[in-house]
């Protein structure tokens, strides 16, 4: 009779036992998940980097030993560090506006070889602006679905370009989440119209990322029938480019009516030149110039640039998180090499 009770309670003492010891390892096993998560995500800073030499060819097989980072000046210890195995996050905007209508199918051709130079792990997005702009794939490495975005990209139907504000919607909400490699590559004739966006947010967004932006600026049929009226400014270049950007787009007005509060006017031609410039050196990329049909060949030296990209990280001591502006710079223990990086970052 006493026997069995026994036996019952014996039970119940091995299970609430076996009980506390799966929650004690359940718990002891997520704890190092959740630090780690927190401590990169918050505050490991990325600064991508690309080293060429005098002739302006690339230098591979770097290691960390080579790079030194600086923070506001103060050297920082580089903790991540990576040579171009990671992959990479590229998004490709397309101008769609009017004015690109004669040439868009260089443009497609285009954009297609680009994409057979990424590799199997890397991921792209594509998006079009013209009066609206639009992510017609993922953030992918779906070929399927690229091919189906090339092949719906088509001129607006409205006349305008919102330039500005479809930058600033890739930066901070495509590519801003984001852990890794990312570029932006930037097609466009030159015209913005509309955008919300100033110029001035603009630069101070892309100051603030960690994507390089590669602008690509050519002539389109219309600027060849009636005269450039553009690719003036003082940075002015040829194909292959400086690190410059350039763009700016008309911006449309809502389908049947007017420009909204705040919308811009049309800039003007050495305006939208010297923006492109300045996005190009906020943010480590280069500026390439010419006709559309050379697109091809500057595609083709854009990834090749992006298979050399370093990619550097480290953890600011003691940050105090004021939204101060932080400037960063990289430098190479070589001679005679010339250094591209990121400029700057905001402690938030």
């Amino acid at each position: 009779m006493i026997a069995a009770p026994l036996r019952f309670a014996g039970s119940r003492a091995v299970l609430l036992f076996a009980a506390i010891l799966l929650l004690g390892l359940n718990g002891r096993a997520q704890e190092p998940q959740v630090v780690d998560t927190i401590s990169i995500d918050t505050n490991l800073i990325s600064v991508p980097v690309i080293v060429s030499d005098r002739d302006n060819r690339y230098v591979p097989d770097l290691k960390i030993e080579a790079f030194k980072l600086f923070d506001n000046q103060v050297e920082q210890k580089i903790t991540y560090f990576d040579t171009g195995e990671e992959p990479l996050n590229v998004v490709l905007m397309l101008d769609t506006s009017f004015s690109t209508s004669g040439d868009l199918n260089d443009i497609k051709k285009a954009a297609k070889e680009f994409l057979k130079e990424l590799r199997p792990q890397d991921r792209a997005m594509i998006v079009t602006f013209d009066w609206q702009f639009q992510k017609l794939s993922d953030l992918t490495n779906n070929r399927k679905q690229w091919d189906e975005a090339i092949k719906h990209t088509k001129v607006g139907k409205y006349p305008g370009t919102v330039l500005n504000d479809a930058l600033m919607d890739v930066s901070k909400n495509v590519l801003q989440p984001v852990r890794g490699r990312k570029a932006i590559i930037l097609l466009s004739d030159g015209e913005d119209r509309g955008s919300v966006v100033t110029d001035e947010d603009l630069l101070k967004t892309e100051s603030e990322a960690d994507a390089m932006i590669y602008s690509i600026y050519y002539q389109s049929a219309m600027q060849r029938l009636f005269g450039p009226g553009r690719g003036g400014g003082r940075h002015g270049g040829g194909f292959p480019g400086r690190r410059p950007f350039p763009f700016h787009h008309a911006a449309p007005p809502a389908p049947g009516g007017q420009q909204g509060p705040g919308r811009r006017g049309r800039r003007r031609d050495n305006e939208g030149m010297e923006l492109m410039h300045q996005l190009a050196d906020v943010a480590g990329g280069r500026f390439y110039e010419g006709e559309a049909k050379q697109l091809k060949d500057t595609f083709a030296l854009i990834a090749e640039e992006l298979r050399h990209q370093y990619r550097l990280g480290f953890y600011p001591g003691d940050l105090t998180r004021d939204g101060s502006i932080h400037s960063l710079s990289v430098k190479v223990s070589l001679p005679n090499v010339s250094v591209r990086s990121r400029h700057e970052y905001v402690a938030k």
